[in-house]
């Protein structure tokens, strides 16, 4: 390949790549925005932190440097929001909308790469799906902002019953309030509320349109038929899955084995609130740091898996984390298939699989290493005790687009702060998108070189 067609392919990207430069451009333009002074209350908020405020926002994250509720004005807070909801949205599904609305007509190879995006699915009515998916956000938002505003009208006064409800249906986790939820650890509208926001938000749009559709219709009393059953049964499934097995895990280790230092209604409350956001968002109503090493541990997974694709979660994925369960399965059965119901996986998606998550735990285990460096390298291991922990916690979380924190985030350096700003972008958009996004660079080889067997274990 010259030099101009290198050039050429550089300034006219393919269609995969232009997620990677819109969720850039909103980042940058976020991070200068967070960084006028009518953003900022005080002091002025520096543009490292602004810009690391705005990727949280974006790759709707949650995890902040300075406190939300009180390092930036209501300009400022309202910037946030606005970056939460083109997040979680997403960058690319907002440039279709656009391009719909402004030609009515949308090129097949647009359809395609949306529709195996978004629904993996490319037989779609885009148009009919992106306005369903915008009616979607904005009513269960909304209809979420009136039901915390109801709860506590002081707490959540209109502005911030909106802001919390954009954020939990956004997987975002930012919270106006100094201490986040732990103020409402016992108000069972407020967490069930967040909660049910967080779930819905994690399900991914095509589960919601379609579910809905399809609930609707059967509830008129009509006959309904889920076109894609098999899908949205495994994301229901398993999201329902690790959401009880991590909310009777969190129980045991924090209020079985640990103390009781709740009554029993909150301690239920609190071990399925947590199980819920930490595979998600990042609110909490327990002091994430003073939890137990087996509950951050088990933290860790949860939020390594995430929720469902095309949904505003992050991590591997419900569905990743069920074809590698499976695929597992079936090399110890010694089956050549992997099954999930009655159906097989096809080899691609099982390729994948086993690509994204071999990438990601690559990813990880650069990112923690690095910030061992960063965040006290110099210091002998007596004197770190814990930090180890916390930093993992901190990757992870960042990777995962969740934004919980063990009270890591308030303390990193200018370098840590560079390393999980990468890491919630790459966590955002997806290790295989950005992946992909490098290869479409490259020149495919047309050729292939021989064959031969290595001896393996």
């Amino acid at each position: 390949m010259t030099l101009n067609q290198r050039a050429k392919k550089l300034f006219s990207p393919s269609p995969i790549t232009l997620p990677v430069f819109f969720f850039m451009a909103a980042i940058f333009i976020g991070g200068v925005l967070l960084h006028a002074p009518f953003s900022g209350t005080g002091r002025q908020v520096s543009f490292l932190d602004a810009l690391f405020t705005s990727t949280s926002a974006v790759c709707v994250t949650g995890l902040a440097v300075v406190d939300t509720g009180t390092a930036y004005t209501r300009a400022g807070h309202i910037i946030i929001m606005l970056l939460i909801q083109g997040g979680g949205l997403g960058i690319m599904t907002f440039s279709s909308l656009a391009i719909y609305l402004w030609k009515r007509r949308v090129s097949l190879t647009d359809k395609i790469a949306v529709g195996q995006s978004i629904l993996n699915n490319a037989n779609f009515h885009l148009g009919k799906f992106l306005v369903q998916m915008l009616f979607v956000t904005l009513g269960i938002e909304l209809l979420g902002a009136v039901i915390l505003f109801l709860s506590d009208p002081q707490g959540f006064a209109p502005f911030s019953a909106l802001f919390h409800a954009v954020s939990a249906f956004c997987n975002a986790g930012f919270s106006l309030h100094k201490d986040n939820l732990i103020g409402y650890q016992d108000s069972l509208p407020v967490n069930l509320t967040i909660m049910a926001l967080i779930v819905f938000g994690g399900l991914g749009f095509s589960v919601l349109i379609e579910g809905g559709t399809f609930l609707g219709q059967r509830l008129r009393g009509r006959r309904a038929v889920l076109h894609d059953a098999w899908h949205i049964g495994i994301v229901v499934k398993t999201s329902l899955f690790l959401i009880t097995a991590g909310a009777a895990f969190l129980y045991c280790s924090e209020f079985v084995f640990y103390k009781a230092y709740l009554p029993a209604k909150e301690a239920v409350l609190s071990a399925f609130f947590q199980s819920v956001t930490c595979r998600t968002a990042g609110f909490n109503t327990l002091n994430i740091a003073a939890m137990t090493d087996a509950s951050l541990l088990f933290m860790i997974m949860l939020m390594f898996i995430g929720g469902a694709p095309g949904s505003c979660a992050g991590g591997i994925k419900v569905t990743t984390f069920r074809v590698l369960h499976s695929f597992i399965n079936a090399q110890a059965r010694g089956r050549h298939q992997v099954l999930i119901g009655k159906y097989a996986v096809d080899d691609e998606s099982v390729s994948s699989s086993l690509t994204l998550f071999f990438f990601a735990v690559a990813i990880l285990f650069c990112s923690v290493i690095i910030l061992n460096f960063t965040e006290g390298g110099g210091l002998p291991h007596p004197e770190t005790h814990g930090r180890f922990l916390e930093i993992v916690f901190e990757a992870v979380s960042a990777f995962g687009t969740v934004g919980l924190s063990a009270d890591l985030t308030p303390k990193l350096s200018s370098g840590g702060k560079i390393i999980i700003i990468g890491l919630m972008f790459i966590g955002r958009l997806g290790p295989l998108l950005l992946l992909s996004s490098v290869q479409s660079f490259g020149t495919k080889l047309l050729y292939s070189r021989p064959e031969e067997k290595l001896s393996i274990g």
